[in-house]
């Protein structure tokens, strides 16, 4: 946990930056069984309370009453019966005192504390709840049914506004994951053979991650199949040909991610294909960071990317035209189906279970949930100084996409269908790095981590046996 006077602040802050009237209701996570009740998936606790209290315990709930300034926890201490099983661990009085919080209340007052609340017409202010069982509590407390719950917008937009720009704690935290999280990805280069299966390289991630007491922020992407935007499936034996598409990062003690990714070939070189398209995308990444800076649209950043990868296909022959037309009419949706990047920070994509319409977008401008490709932009709206965001273009060669495309014709005065054909088991190459807004543009957060094609093949080839 940070201080406990971090915690007082910030549950300040959030009042002041709320300025309504009623009791902030504040939701944890519990521990869920993966196939029985004491056979759990590995707990982690919601963000938000991580951010305004830190605690880790499952199954406590927090009130603050705006109109009596007054913080509550609910919650139990272990009993014999889990002392037994687990031994006697911190006590949840030890952890309250660690937030700043004084007043404790057993779980089982939880109901008659709203339920005198809402006798007396006191607006219940609540996020918007993502496990089954607090959707379940949620309805009991407010004595609505789930399909009525309606979370509270301005509650939403304070926490957005505040946990959007990061603390230098946080920075540093951040920074943290980061240093794990290259040393990762530089153990998966040195690894990586011919004849190995993905799995293998996910588990000696795994293996550095957890020695250095952190673990896999979300589940790594390391495949083969580079082309196949998330995918999970790591079963595969990787050859001399290929190329691995490593996209994993690490969280910390204290829950804060790093979110990194590089395409690298299994030989020690890049062919000649691969190097073109990688290249382009090196490019990109480049282009688009460099207008990194406060008050510039994010919108405009996945512009700039689609842009510089729409004019190194054109130089390959893949796409002809116009390119501000091409891209005017999202013909580069056909090689970047994705966003160019999201915020980071106590989530791998940060605060997205309170909606991408608050986190990235604004009411003026709102998110596009239709168009393909651009649906999958989570970040568009105006950057701010404290913003922590990755950038990750990437060209992606699916097949089922291009034929049905081709099939279509669709925007064939943008598209070379004929030379693209030779591209169709290409695969995909995404590079991706962290950066922190600052007031005169950016900074790239963490240890550099080899990026170019001469730094990889370098690093790739002083380590093949």
């Amino acid at each position: 946990m940070f201080s406990a006077d971090t915690y007082i602040q910030r549950r300040q802050q959030l009042i002041q930056n709320i300025n309504t009237k009623g009791i902030l209701l504040f939701l944890t996570n519990k521990e869920n069984p993966i196939n029985f009740e004491h056979n759990c998936y590995p707990f982690r606790q919601d963000s938000t309370f991580l951010y305004y209290f830190g605690i880790k315990a499952a199954g406590i709930y927090a009130a603050i009453d705006l109109d009596a300034n007054e913080t509550i926890i609910f919650g139990d201490e272990a009993s014999i019966d889990n002392i037994v099983w687990t031994g006697r661990l911190e006590s949840l009085h030890e952890k309250v005192t660690k937030s700043g919080v004084h007043k404790i209340l057993p779980n089982k007052e939880i109901h008659t504390y709203f339920q005198k609340a809402i006798a007396q017409n006191r607006t219940i202010h609540y996020l918007p709840p993502y496990q089954a069982y607090n959707k379940i509590l949620l309805s009991e407390l407010t004595q609505q049914p789930i399909n009525n719950l309606q979370p509270s917008v301005s509650f939403i937009k304070a926490v957005v506004q505040q946990r959007a720009i990061k603390e230098e704690q946080e920075i540093q935290e951040i920074e943290k994951a980061l240093t794990t999280t290259v040393e990762m990805h530089k153990l998966a280069m040195r690894i990586t053979q011919a004849g190995m299966k993905e799995y293998e390289i996910i588990n000696a991630m795994r293996h550095y991650a957890e020695d250095q007491g952190c673990t896999f922020a979300y589940p790594p992407i390391v495949t083969k199949h580079g082309e196949i935007l998330h995918n999970l499936h790591s079963h595969h034996v990787v050859s001399l040909g290929d190329m691995i598409l490593n996209d994993s990062g690490c969280e910390t003690e204290k829950g804060y991610a790093a979110d990194l990714t590089r395409t690298y070939p299994i030989a020690g070189n890049f062919s000649a294909a691969q190097r073109d398209i990688y290249n382009i995308v090196h490019q990109a990444i480049n282009s688009a960071s460099s207008i990194l800076s406060p008050q510039i649209k994010f919108r405009d950043v996945h512009l700039r990317s689609a842009t510089t990868l729409m004019e190194g296909l054109k130089d390959l022959g893949l796409v002809k035209g116009n390119i501000e037309d091409a891209v005017q009419a999202n013909a580069f949706t056909l090689f970047f189906q994705c966003g160019t990047g999201h915020m980071m920070g106590l989530d791998v994509h940060d605060m997205e279970d309170l909606g991408e319409q608050y986190v990235g977008y604004t009411t003026e401008e709102p998110k596009d949930t239709q168009t393909f490709g651009w649906k999958s932009l989570r970040l568009a709206k105006k950057l701010e100084v404290g913003n922590v965001l990755t950038v990750e273009p990437g060209i992606y060669f699916i097949p089922t996409l291009i034929d049905m495309w081709a099939s279509e014709r669709k925007l064939s005065e943008f598209i070379n269908y004929d030379k693209l054909e030779a591209y169709k088991n290409f695969g995909g190459i995404r590079i991706e790095d962290n950066y922190l807004i600052i007031a005169d543009g950016y900074r790239v957060l963490g240890p550099p981590l080899v990026q170019s094609i001469e730094e990889i093949e370098n690093y790739r080839s002083s380590h093949l046996s």
